[in-house]
């Protein structure tokens, strides 16, 4: 048998993203009918049912009245615009990769706004919720205020990039983008088959589960679909690299420290904590695999703008868990959260927010290289041409 080629590989991702995207769209939309009218249609509870259990729905989702009822309205333009993204999303990218130019504009355009205005129904939710009251409580609640923020942060770094002309910058963090917003379809298929993997726990268990590795999954996944996109070996005035070796040894043995204090911490909550530590320590361990191999290979083959983002990062997963390992304890007194939801909370957000971080640095690399001056080459002068330069000088008085 022939090995998959890298077109084959792309086109096999793309119709899986396009077939969870559209599978999920009216999932999203019919969500939250059952809370502004009871017994209304909703096909995810209804799916969930059969690949679950009804009990499972019925306890999953009878703690959502509550938080959900004095946000009903901006929670429903969330979701039904959400559903919309889905759909939205793959458009873009078949539309990017026919070079359907004016089309993609367009769809942009309200791809963009679609999705300030779903962000702005997910915040009233999440201003008008104490963290406390929040479906799954505070860990969630500040996985959506970052997964929010994030959101927002590429679709509008996407859009400056774009007006700018720098189209690769706005590939790479339209993206991010849509990484972010996949969370939620992904979220929904760990409610189906962690189940299955995990018999016995809450939805709420499930959900703490989940959000230790979906923010590595996905942002993981919208810079290998990025590199795969980019073809480039070098990129004009792109020089050296602004995560040498030894910054790069030097994240990684902060982020070996963390990551044992991460792993040191969890484990004093017995099975709960050794749950969540495989839960995040199996996808990071996969990704950071990828990445050194990444960057290796690229410098094996003489590609050195690769071998710059895949080491960029690097470096920043490297230094996710450092971020975490920070950010715990802050939760923990400036929320008065206990200690393990606010480590939760903690390892939750770190791989999102380190690929925001350095997404944003290949971009600052990639500006940076516009902006750094040309020197003019002279072409070269013949004889001749000297001659009548000189003749000329002669006539004005300017002997050489």
């Amino acid at each position: 048998m022939r090995r998959p080629t890298n077109s084959a590989r792309r086109r096999a991702a793309m119709i899986a993203v396009t077939v969870v995207c559209v599978a999920y769209a009216p999932i999203a939309m019919t969500e939250l009918w059952p809370y502004a009218r009871p017994g209304a249609p909703s096909l995810g509870k209804w799916v969930m049912g059969h690949v679950v259990s009804p009990r499972y729905v019925t306890e999953a989702f009878a703690d959502r009245m509550a938080p959900y009822r004095h946000s009903l309205v901006p929670m429903i333009v969330h979701s039904v615009l959400g559903g919309a993204l889905m759909l939205l999303g793959p458009a873009q990218l078949l539309t990017a990769a026919r070079h359907r130019t004016r089309l993609h504009r367009t769809l942009g355009v309200v791809f963009a706004v679609t999705v300030y205005v779903s962000m702005a129904g997910a915040g009233i939710y999440l201003a008008r919720t104490d963290p406390e009251d929040a479906f799954s409580g505070p860990a969630f609640w500040i996985v959506l205020a970052t997964l929010l923020v994030g959101t927002v942060m590429s679709v509008t770094f996407g859009i400056l990039a774009a007006v700018r002309g720098l189209l690769d910058l706005h590939q790479r963090w339209m993206l991010l983008c849509y990484g972010f917003l996949l969370t939620a379809p992904l979220l929904r298929l760990e409610w189906g088959f962690l189940p299955r993997l995990l018999p016995g726990l809450t939805m709420e268990q499930i959900n703490q589960v989940a959000i230790m590795h979906l923010g590595t999954l996905v942002t993981f996944g919208a810079l290998i679909a990025a590199r795969a996109r980019d073809r480039r070996t070098t990129v004009e005035g792109v020089t050296g690299s602004w995560a040498p070796l030894p910054v790069l040894a030097a994240a990684q043995l902060a982020g070996a420290a963390a990551l044992l204090w991460i792993a040191r911490s969890y484990l004093d909550f017995g099975a709960t904590g050794r749950r969540l530590l495989w839960a995040y320590l199996l996808p990071y361990a996969v990704s950071y695999a990828v990445l050194a191999v990444g960057a290796r290979r690229a410098g094996r083959q003489g590609r050195p703008w690769a071998r710059e983002e895949w080491r960029l990062h690097l470096t920043a997963l490297c230094l996710a868990p450092v971020l975490s390992a920070g950010a715990a304890p802050v939760f923990q007194h400036a929320l008065d959260l206990d200690r393990l939801t606010a480590l939760t909370a903690g390892v939750a957000i770190g791989c999102g927010m380190l690929a925001v971080a350095a997404t944003t640095v290949v971009s600052l690399r990639v500006v940076n290289s516009r902006r750094e001056p040309v020197t003019p080459v002279s072409p070269p002068v013949s004889g001749d041409t000297r001659a009548v330069a000189a003749a000329g000088a002669v006539r004005r008085g300017n002997p050489r």
